[in-house]
C-alpha cells in the first residue's frame, strides 16, 4: 500500500497532455476523480477509468484527484498518475 503524505502534482495543461493532481484523503473514503477534458463526453468514464486502475495499481487507496486533460493518450495519462502519486508518496527522482 502506498500513503500519500502531501499533495502533489505531474504533466501539463499543453495539448496532447493531462495535468494529474493527487492529495490524500481520509483512510476509508476511497479514490475521488474530478476531471476536466474537452471530450469528456467521448472518453469521460474511459479517462476516469485509467486513472483509478493506475492508483490502485500502485496501491493508493484514498485519494483525491483533479485532473485536466487535453487529449493525452492513455499511456500518457498512466505515466502522469503514477509520476504523481510518487512524488506525493515522498519518492525522490519524480
Amino acid at each position: 500500500m502506498t500513503t500519500l503524505l502531501a499533495p502533489a502534482q505531474a504533466g501539463t495543461i499543453e495539448s496532447s497532455d493531462i495535468l494529474v493532481m493527487v492529495a490524500p484523503s481520509e483512510e476509508g473514503t476511497g479514490i475521488q476523480v474530478e476531471l476536466k477534458s474537452p471530450t469528456m463526453q467521448q472518453y469521460g468514464q474511459h479517462i476516469k477509468a485509467i486513472i483509478i486502475k493506475t492508483l490502485q495499481a500502485e496501491g493508493v487507496r484514498d485519494a483525491v484527484v483533479h485532473a485536466n486533460e487535453k487529449g493525452a493518450l492513455d499511456y500518457t495519462i498512466e505515466a502522469r498518475v503514477k509520476t504523481a502519486v510518487r512524488r506525493a508518496a515522498g519518492k525522490r527522482g519524480f
